[in-house]
């Protein structure tokens, strides 16, 4: 494994929000709790119960994924603000923009009298979600790093603003939509390198959802025994494995294929990539399905 350094989680805001989990959140959530007097109530992903005496009418969604998802359940008239990189729907852009959504100003937040703040489960987020609830408001994080995340967080999503119903319908067309899109391929399948930053080199291992569009889509991550969400390689590891492919996005690494120490990987030196952009490979949501039919075509004609 000479090469890679695990457990390197980085920031997301720093790349289209792929790279924004440096301290990254704990695991997965335990979705609705009990709730009496009518109250609604979910388990957040930090493990903390968030309670609402009545479904949430003014919402801030610093994460990109919660805010799409809130526009596929049905909840986008709550939406009050947004991080600067929740671009989907187009529609959202008129909602006010209060900056990356890591470590954000609590002086904006508050500026848009919420009653529902939406945080990525990150440690640097810790200290604004105990700041928010002292003023009373109630805060969950969660964590949007994998495609299982997608439904669950719709369900916590649809509890806390009473959109379970439209919250159950995209997470049932999502894990349809999602089979169908799967290519189940035997034999060898092409090898991808999934390179999402430059310097250092950095590339995304099993614990991320492009992992899985990856599989998904019939081919294999160089970096699959990555246990986190990306790592840092060096170029040696990357020469040594092969690649068949490299994946990159449009906010990704450019000029790294005309470097002299890139040329040592075949891959580079024949410019055999994988080019894709577009959010939809951003974030974990239910254009996923999408993005792995967009990826199996490139596959297709691309792969060696």
């Amino acid at each position: 494994m000479g090469g890679i350094i695990f457990g390197s989680r980085m920031r997301r805001h720093t790349l289209i929000w792929l790279l924004a989990l440096a301290v990254g959140g704990g695991g997965a959530g335990c979705g609705p709790a009990p709730a009496s007097g009518g109250a609604l109530s979910v388990i957040d992903d930090a493990g903390d119960t968030i309670t609402l005496r009545a479904p949430a009418r003014r919402i801030v969604s610093l994460i990109p994924a919660a805010t799409e998802l809130l526009y596929a359940i049905g909840a986008e008239s709550r939406l009050v603000g947004r991080t600067q990189y929740c671009d989907y729907p187009v529609a959202v852009r008129a909602i006010p923009n209060l900056g990356d959504g890591i470590k954000p100003s609590i002086e904006a937040v508050l500026a848009r009298r919420p009653d529902l703040v939406v945080l990525y489960n990150s440690g640097q987020n810790a200290a604004v979600a105990g700041r928010l609830r002292e003023l009373g408001i109630p805060a969950p994080r969660l964590n949007t790093d994998a495609l299982s995340d997608v439904p669950r967080v719709a369900h916590m999503l649809g509890v806390l603003t009473a959109h379970s119903r439209g919250a159950d319908s995209v997470a049932a067309v999502f894990d349809s939509s999602l089979a169908h899109a799967t290519i189940a391929q035997p034999g060898r399948r092409p090898k991808v390198l999934l390179l999402v930053w430059e310097q250092p080199p950095m590339t995304i291992g099993r614990g991320s959802f492009l992992n899985e569009l990856i599989e998904r889509a019939g081919a294999e991550n160089l970096f699959a025994d990555v246990p986190s969400t990306s790592g840092v390689v060096s170029i040696e590891a990357v020469a040594s494995r092969n690649p068949d492919l490299i994946f990159t996005t449009a906010e990704g690494p450019s000029a790294f294929a005309s470097r002299p120490e890139w040329q040592v990987v075949p891959a580079v030196r024949e410019r055999r990539f994988l080019r894709v952009s577009g959010s939809e490979f951003n974030r974990p949501s239910p254009r996923a399905p999408a993005a792995i039919r967009q990826l199996a075509t490139l596959l297709a004609t691309a792969a060696p």
